[in-house]
């Protein structure tokens, strides 16, 4: 097993335990992945609890942004959520584009599908589905979106380039994303970079906010722009388990930033009209035998 897919293992396995943990001890540690701080609560996630389609067991609090509130989806839009855990996005963004759109959530993870789908049926929604696979690879044809969401995920991929290039792919021409994710300016300490259970935190999985933004302009991508920006701040109690004092000071007087951005960028394209779907011709084409909706 090569060290790309050693590090999706450790990913998939740490958020099956995550999909499990209460939305408190995920806010107050990284991602979900890390020891909780005692110190620090909400480390990296914002609140969601005062948007609409707001659904509180599909939050479990691991994200970094609020990228649905920049997102610009309108009524009838076919959205894509990239790792989309218990389904917290998907079901905001369901709000957005009503019954007459499609929204699609992936993840890799087993449990947080089964989650997500529970939650789905709870709220009787037939045009949200979830489907279970990789986003560097997505489950999902050419041209299908209109918009692509992801809160907090690909910092968790290896491989963010070729994830982004399949955003391109899956939008249509004239489609667009919002993305909050965590990047760098400056570097981690090495033992910070190697642990693997900082990688699955969201932390060591970063990558230098110049190269992040240089990916989206190679892939294609115009209009590109940094929707929001904030500091993220490790607690001293997190970084002790992994750096001595000296350590942690040198790493604090070089003034390493870790931020959370949410970027927006759009396809080169002219946007076509979407014709309006009746709810039974919704039902029909989302819930067709096999297709992995609830």
């Amino acid at each position: 097993m090569d060290q790309e897919q050693k590090l999706k293992e450790v990913v998939r396995e740490r958020y099956g335990k995550i999909a499990e943990q209460g939305k408190a001890e995920n806010a107050a540690s990284c991602c979900g992945a890390t020891s909780p701080s005692t110190k620090v609560y909400n480390i990296m996630m914002d609140d969601y609890s005062g948007t609409e389609g707001y659904l509180e067991d599909a939050d479990l609090g691991l994200g970094c942004g609020l990228p649905t509130q920049f997102t610009k989806i309108q009524q009838g839009d076919v959205v894509i959520d990239l790792g989309s855990g218990a389904g917290n996005d998907c079901f905001v963004a369901r709000h957005e584009t009503g019954p007459e759109g499609k929204v699609i959530g992936i993840d890799f993870t087993p449990a947080m599908i089964k989650k997500a789908r529970a939650n789905a049926e709870k709220l009787g929604y037939h045009n949200v589905e979830f489907r279970e696979g990789d986003i560097d690879q997505m489950p999902v044809n050419d041209n299908v979106a209109d918009v692509v969401v992801s809160n907090c995920v690909l910092n968790l991929v290896p491989n963010k380039e070729k994830v982004i290039g399949e955003i391109f792919r899956v939008l249509k021409p004239g489609g667009h994303f919002s993305i909050s994710d965590i990047v760098l300016i400056g570097d981690l300490p090495e033992a910070l970079r190697q642990d693997a259970e900082m990688y699955a935190g969201c932390v060591a999985g970063a990558i230098q906010k110049s190269d992040y933004l240089s990916f989206i302009q190679q892939a294609g991508f115009q209009s590109i722009q940094i929707q929001k920006e904030k500091t993220i701040t490790l607690p001293d109690d997190i970084l002790e388990k992994y750096l001595s004092q000296e350590e942690i000071q040198q790493f604090l007087s070089k003034q390493t930033g870790i931020f959370s951005i949410t970027v927006y960028a759009e396809k080169p394209g002219e946007k076509n009209k979407k014709p309006k779907l009746s709810l039974e011709q919704l039902q029909a084409s989302s819930c067709a035998p096999g297709s992995g909706c609830c």
